[in-house]
């Protein structure tokens, strides 16, 4: 059952239960937004408008994902291949997210390769790398609506 204390971001539920199965037990929490620590560092090594290039927080990196799942709806997330380390402290996620463009209905199909580093139990830094031209196309496309 999806806890209610994150409904607002059920667009982007597919993502965060890719990330939160890909951590397994190396990190503690049911939510994407349990696992990561108070001040984590979102970090995404892309420019992209309306998206900031840190995120400092768990507060912060809420209201962000607020505004992507205000804009996108993920409808999928697949082809997961998890990187760990021998220690277990960081782990990279190459995976696809599959959506829509809320405002015009066109595709929305990206690639991802995240770096996380865990510290007690929790995210402490992401560091992510997307295709920015398959989110350009898809943000800029006309309304197939």
């Amino acid at each position: 059952m999806p806890n209610p204390k994150y409904a607002a971001y059920e667009g982007a539920a597919p993502y965060f239960s890719l990330v939160r199965g890909a951590l397994g037990d190396l990190v503690d929490g049911e939510h994407f937004f349990d696992i990561v620590t108070d001040d984590v560092s979102y970090e995404v090594l892309y420019d992209f408008p309306g998206w900031p290039r840190v995120i400092q927080g768990r507060a912060g990196l809420m209201a962000q994902f607020r505004g992507y799942v205000g804009n996108i709806a993920i409808q999928s997330a697949d082809k997961l291949i998890t990187h760990k380390t021998d220690d277990g402290r960081s782990v990279v996620l190459e995976y696809e997210v599959h959506g829509r463009i809320l405002a015009t209905g066109a595709e929305y199909n990206n690639r991802f390769c995240s770096i996380i580093r865990i510290e007690d139990r929790k995210i402490a830094h992401w560091r992510d790398y997307m295709d920015s031209l398959a989110a350009w196309n898809a943000l800029t496309a006309q309304d197939r609506r």
